[in-house]
């Protein structure tokens, strides 16, 4: 695949160096976050692979749901398991796609005996909840780089994990969603819910069951008396687990923080994308989270910029006049459409070097393909990395 030629579009930025920070050996946790469909996927695989190809041992985790990764790297499929990549060397790289709920099942089994671990894996409340429950993706991508940060810890087996978060409309929903998700599992209807698993003494109980049962058979006019029962038993099944959820998701983000983390943030040149980059650059900043820089991604490729708009519509224009020559007319208001596209998104990036003057930037040009192998991963990372 050919790399085309980005324009200069952030001049005043400092420059991102992408291969210093993927060659550094104490750089051990890579995120790549931004507002979904800026390309998260492709940078992070890219990433992931030419950090690999310069010598390290990668785990690329990716939440993809259209399964572009698999196929750009050879893989009739990804799953919860990282999976090797052939064809790459001197350094090794393995895939994996997180599967949400597969994720979920895994912590429950893990922290439950036998028996408790089944009365939750078929309560329809948990299956909802591990299923679609806002948030439980975001948390369970920090549940399994926890997982995986563990594993390189033990067995050495990756000494770098590069992550893809989820393809959220918002950039802040990976640091936002399993604060949200252990609220709801901390909050005062559960917490109300499992108080008489709990127990408490003679009277107390006693004054709490008449105070439930009051509070159930209103919750059961509302929500119906089979959720309700489910949510109980969920709730009953379930309590013990809600401290390590928080502990672990606590623990999780304090790595997030850690002196070998760092964050990319991936957006393209357009103005709700760099928003939500300036969102996130801001979070970070407030959180103490190391940043990297900004990957700009997608900008329109320009030969020829010494031709201006005017100029190349005025050529169009003498052309059409004399009635000649339509495939080169056809070539200039092209050329004339590209410039107006730079200068756009030129415009939109300046706002973002001159609101964060202080983060670095990498342009990556718009390829005319879709990525769809292990040449296209490495051109996207020449481009960055060049």
């Amino acid at each position: 695949m050919t790399v085309p030629e980005a324009t200069a579009i952030t001049p005043d930025a400092p420059h991102l160096d992408v291969d210093a920070l993927i060659g550094d050996p104490g750089v051990r946790v890579i995120v790549c976050c931004g507002s979904g469909g800026v390309g998260k996927t492709t940078t992070a695989a890219a990433l992931a692979l030419r950090a690999a190809e310069q010598g390290r041992s990668v785990c690329v985790l990716t939440i993809d749901p259209a399964r572009r990764l698999a196929q750009s790297m050879g893989l009739t499929e990804l799953d919860n398991t990282p999976r090797p990549i052939t064809g790459v060397e001197p350094g090794s790289l393995n895939a994996m796609m997180l599967d949400m709920k597969r994720t979920f099942d895994e912590i429950v089994i893990a922290h439950s005996d036998p028996e408790r671990a089944q009365s939750i894996l078929d309560n329809p409340f948990y299956q909802a909840l591990s299923s679609s429950f806002a948030g439980t993706q975001e948390y369970m991508a920090m549940e399994k780089l926890g997982q995986l940060r563990a594993e390189a810890e033990t067995d050495q087996r990756w000494d770098l994990i590069v992550v893809d978060t989820p393809p959220s409309r918002s950039a802040l929903d990976f640091l936002d969603a399993p604060k949200r998700l252990g609220s709801f599992l901390d909050g005062r209807l559960i917490r109300i819910l499992a108080a008489p698993a709990r127990g408490a003494g003679r009277l107390t109980s006693r004054v709490v069951s008449a105070s439930f049962g009051v509070f159930t058979n209103v919750l059961a006019k509302v929500i119906g008396a089979q959720v309700l029962q489910d949510l109980q038993v969920f709730v009953a099944s379930f309590d013990a687990l809600f401290g390590g959820f928080r502990e672990r998701a606590e623990a999780t983000y304090a790595q997030l923080k850690a002196p070998d983390t760092r964050f990319v943030v991936v957006a393209s040149p357009e103005q709700d994308a760099l928003r939500e980059a300036s969102y996130f650059v801001e979070r970070l900043e407030t959180e103490n989270m190391p940043l990297a820089g900004l990957v700009l991604n997608r900008v329109v490729p320009v030969l020829a910029a010494d031709l201006t708009v005017e100029a190349a519509e005025a050529g169009a224009e003498i052309l059409a006049d004399l009635g000649e020559d339509p495939v080169t007319r056809g070539l200039l208001h092209l050329h004339a459409d590209r410039m107006r596209n730079a200068r756009r998104q030129r415009h939109v990036a300046d706002s973002f070097v001159a609101a964060h003057p202080g983060v670095p930037v990498v342009a990556v040009p718009a390829f005319g393909d879709d990525v769809h192998d292990l040449e296209g991963l490495r051109a996207i990372g020449d481009a960055a990395g060049g």
